[in-house]
């Protein structure tokens, strides 16, 4: 059959129960293109002559060819028939050795054709309701009225309602975490943090002249009575803490210890900084200090790790708005606002399902990848949570953090040493972050070396000669 003849005979595959089926329709037209199945230029059947085959009204069928055009996936003529738009090769992605680089901590990519059309899908829309002035027009520095609405219908499942006064639209976590510690904190002031913590709290910390002081964690994550003893000694002006899926360590602090933490800080009079970069990937989460402590808790829910890194976005909810209009003067002096354009992406996700989808996506990947690990690494040696996509690895002797992550890079493995995360004594640890790899067989063979590795001695596996 030449490109430019009917596809008669392409009948998609479709729920008739899913969700609209007009919808199920362009997802499938999206897979097939995505498979082969159908090539650049094929003409699609008549929309009635698809009907029909589908046992489905003519309007639906008519409602998914405009869905398709939407998205870009086809072209209609006029007086010729609807096309399969010619796509562009993709750029493959290629690591070292056929390796993978785990610094980074990804979210896993998943194999959802369909949903992936849809997130395009929907960024195309946005010309026909934003227009030029998403391109060509700034904002309020806290972002415009319908990102915050957004943004509080996103995290109403986990915090519960949300004045949209109360959140503000940031250029990223890192964005928001900076206006945050600008406001609560001057040049000498303290901030407590986890003994291991976010390496970008710590740079803007150094960056801002503000001192960090650790507190001890365990296994369940950072020790209530420690942190009320730093604040007895030192009067800090802020806590910071990652109380769900910890990063490095993967720890999620009980019920217990976040009303103890709330209590200790309260007490004391000391705001807390919530960082929930990983609070929306478990399925039944426990409440967010937010939601225990509303005129305390500065909660940061960035998109990056549940949705898409390169939006940027991040959703900043304070106390009361008198605390969010002088925040949103920290941002502008800053970062000017959050990117219009990215944060108009976001909302179309979030008012569509879309973000709701793509969250289910990585969910559900982050589960298949930690098994895998859960499969080829020694239980004794990993933290690890089945909703995450990272991994702590804990060295024993001989081998130290240092010279283990140094015979991983010779083989194009990267992971990140400790040291980045502490602010004190690091212990012989690393992070290995599952969301880089293209896939399962890229992950396993990965994990497998890192397996490996750790079986042998370093003076085994040494290459010096």
């Amino acid at each position: 059959m030449g490109k430019n003849e009917a596809v008669a005979s392409w009948v998609p595959s479709i729920s008739k129960t899913d969700g609209p089926v007009y919808l199920s329709i362009a997802d499938a037209l999206s897979a097939d293109i995505l498979s082969g199945r159908l090539a650049g230029g094929a003409r699609l059947p008549p929309q009635r002559t698809l009907a029909e085959a589908l046992g489905i009204d003519f309007t639906t069928v008519s409602r998914a060819y405009a869905e398709a055009r939407r998205r870009g996936l086809v072209d209609g003529r006029v007086g010729q028939g609807t096309y399969v738009r010619a796509r562009r090769p993709a750029t493959e992605s290629v690591t070292a050795r056929g390796l993978l680089d785990m610094s980074m901590n990804l979210p896993p990519r998943f194999d959802d054709a369909g949903l992936a059309s849809r997130m395009w899908g929907a960024i195309s829309s946005l010309q026909e309701s934003g227009g030029l002035d998403l391109l060509m027009r700034y904002q309020k520095a806290g972002g415009a009225d319908a990102d915050r609405a957004a943004g509080a219908l996103w995290l109403g499942t986990r915090l519960g309602a949300i004045a949209p006064e109360r959140l503000l639209v940031c250029p990223g976590a890192q964005g928001a975490l900076l206006a945050v510690a600008g406001v609560l904190a001057a040049p000498g002031d303290l901030i407590c943090t986890e003994a291991l913590t976010y390496p970008g709290f710590l740079s803007l910390a150094t960056h801002l002249r503000i001192e960090t002081a650790d507190v001890p964690l365990d296994a369940d994550g950072i020790i209530p009575e420690a942190f009320e003893a730093v604040c007895k000694a030192r009067k800090p002006k802020a806590l910071y803490c990652i109380p769900t899926l910890h990063n490095p360590t993967t720890a999620t602090l009980s019920l217990a210890r976040r009303q103890a933490l709330v209590a200790i800080a309260r007490d004391h009079g000391v705001p807390i900084i919530e960082d929930d970069a990983y609070g929306a990937l478990p399925a039944d989460p426990l409440p967010p200090l937010v939601a225990l402590a509303p005129d305390l808790v500065y909660h940061v829910a960035g998109l990056a790790k549940c949705v898409a890194p390169a939006l940027r976005i991040a959703y900043l909810v304070v106390p009361d708005a008198r605390l969010a209009a002088r925040l949103a003067g920290a941002i502008r002096a800053t970062a000017s606002m959050a990117s219009p354009l990215t944060a108009a992406i976001a909302t179309r996700w979030i008012e569509d399902g879309t973000a709701d989808a793509v969250l289910a996506a990585i969910r559900a990947e982050a589960r298949r990848r930690q098994a895998v690990a859960a499969e080829l690494l020694p239980s004794d040696a990993i933290s690890a949570d089945p909703e995450g996509f990272h991994i702590w690895l804990r060295l024993a002797p001989p081998w130290t953090r240092g010279e283990f992550s140094a015979r991983l890079r010779t083989v194009g493995i990267g992971v990140v040493c400790s040291d980045a995360f502490a602010l004190n004594a690091p212990p012989e640890a690393v992070r290995l972050g599952l969301g880089a790899a293209a896939g399962l067989d890229e992950l396993r063979q990965s994990l497998q070396i890192v397996a490996d590795l750790l079986g042998q001695s370093p003076a085994m596996s040494s290459m010096v000669v």
